[in-house]
């Protein structure tokens, strides 16, 4: 009887997990993002002194964990979201190549002495052919040295904004901010081809390729609080790169296939005749992040962010200019004794207060900068809820999920809900112990992802939806309901709506 009654408890319990097993778990199917091989790497922001001043750079490395030779494209964007720059890294299999940005800025070479070419002798685990990669040998140029002229004209993009780099390209002045230092962002894709084209380029998607084969880190060399200049500058600070995975993965160059993603991270720039060609994981828009900012040891706290911009493919240069001047949402800061603060709140008029302004990448001290709620009492710690939604707007595409599809116009034509911007925070800690420059940097924690819904503004700034991970109710065993006895306090799960 005993035998029967564990036999039985047995076939319940495979039952119960059976009915927990996910709808898909190839390839890890999801939005979340997690450090993992990925199709596309994402440096959210790096700064480099190209002028002699104080030496700041910033690092990252490139790693192929397969034994099949890849192609890393990297595109160098300025802090307004417009590309300068793309090089091709060739990686043998399980090649690992590491590049300072000082010397792609400075010098104008991408991996002295030797640069990365196909040319490379792979090690004897590896092998020597790819059959998505079209032309291995189109990367032959990529151990050359980049034209003085040229790197000038780019390192000046980087600082002031204005991009001219002449033969034949169109220049626009109001390609970035105007900075002491070279600033901007970097992605990495995996493609089939050693090509000059940038993301913005629709013919660019005819080289993605859709393998998860790369992960990536990055330091930053000479880091400062931000507002206090050479003086103050820590040895390093270092962090995982953002590892963006193709969804599903695999398949050449320009091959179709379904996803359950209800947009992509290329989505604003992928070609409207093929607008789902894209697969790669988007990225979330509230995050939660911890800070310290002052006491005896004069701690400081540099939040790096990095947002989406709202130009897509063929949009003007004068355009560019709404990278540079994108609202948030909300933010709000809790000290360790869970005081809140936050922007003046304007429930009764939300014109009189208008959200903070952030460009595409910026690192910024969290207490020094107007655009974070300063901090009252004595505390010199605590964390922030920062919303950094641009939106939503159909500016940045539709969404492709069939639930949220509807139908608008004379004629039936399918479309999607706006969707939120796309984001994604770091902190940088910094402080002294003695003789001892301490620096730490972290990623902030996404309270969701990217096929969270929009958020809504929370009651500190006249909303109804309270500070939370996507979702926010308890989550209940099914046929059970949680309650205190006149209210409901169960009433679904925590789930998103798409995958």
């Amino acid at each position: 009887m005993t035998s029967l009654r564990l036999l039985v408890a047995s076939l319940l319990l495979c039952t119960a997990a059976s009915a927990a097993v996910p709808a898909s778990i190839n390839n890890d199917d999801s939005c979340d993002i997690k450090v993992g091989p990925a199709a596309t790497l994402l440096l959210p922001y790096f700064e480099v002194d190209t002028e002699g001043n104080s030496g700041q750079t910033t690092l990252f490395t490139i790693t192929n964990v397969t034994r099949y030779p890849q192609i890393a494209h990297v595109t160098l964007w300025t802090d307004w979201a417009f590309p300068v720059l793309s090089f091709n890294v060739f990686l043998t299999g399980y090649d690992v190549q590491a590049i300072n940005l000082a010397d792609v800025l400075v010098s104008g070479r991408i991996a002295p002495p030797s640069g990365t070419t196909p040319a490379a002798t792979p090690g004897f685990l590896s092998i020597s052919t790819n059959p998505n990669i079209r032309s291995p040998f189109d990367c032959a140029t990529a151990s050359g040295t980049l034209p003085a002229t040229f790197i000038a004209a780019i390192r000046n993009s980087l600082r002031t904004g204005v991009f001219n780099p002449g033969g034949g390209v169109t220049p626009c002045s109001t390609a970035g901010g105007t900075h002491v230092n070279a600033i901007g962002y970097a992605t990495i894709d995996v493609v089939a081809s050693c090509t000059d084209r940038m993301p913005s380029d629709p013919a660019y998607y005819t080289d993605l390729l859709f393998d998860n084969v790369l992960i990536g880190d990055y330091q930053q060399l000479g880091a400062v609080p931000a507002g206090r200049g050479p003086a103050s500058a820590f040895d390093a600070a270092g962090n995982p790169m953002v590892h963006i995975r193709a969804v599903p993965e695999g398949g050449g160059a320009g091959s179709m296939a379904a996803t359950m993603l209800p947009y992509t991270f290329y989505d604003r720039y992928t070609p409207s005749a093929t607008r789902l060609i894209d697969r790669r994981q988007p990225l979330g828009s509230t995050f939660a992040v911890r800070f310290i900012q002052g006491g005896s040891a004069a701690f400081a706290t540099n939040l790096t962010i990095w947002r989406e911009g709202v130009t897509g493919s063929g949009t003007s240069c004068a355009s560019n200019l709404q990278n540079g001047d994108m609202a948030t949402s909300e933010f709000v800061r809790f000290d360790e004794h869970e005081n809140a603060f936050s922007q003046s709140p304007c429930p009764l008029d939300p014109a009189s207060c208008p959200p903070p302004i952030l460009p595409a990448t910026s690192a910024t001290n969290n207490i020094a900068s107007t655009i974070f709620p300063s901090l009252a009492g004595t505390d010199v710690g605590g964390w922030l809820y920062l919303d950094l939604a641009n939106g939503p707007s159909d500016r940045y595409s539709i969404t492709s999920h069939p639930s949220e599809k509807i139908t608008v116009g004379p004629a039936p034509t399918m479309f999607g809900d706006p969707r939120a911007s796309q984001n994604w925070v770091s902190a940088t800690m910094f402080g002294n112990a003695g003789a001892s420059r301490m620096t730490a940097q972290l990623d902030a924690a996404p309270l969701g992802n990217g096929c969270s819904p929009q958020g809504r503004t929370t009651p500190l700034n006249g909303g109804v939806i309270p500070i939370g991970p996507a979702g926010g109710v308890f989550v209940c065993p099914p046929g059970t309901r949680l309650t205190n006895g006149t209210t409901t306090l169960c009433t679904g799960t925590n789930a998103n709506p798409n995958p």
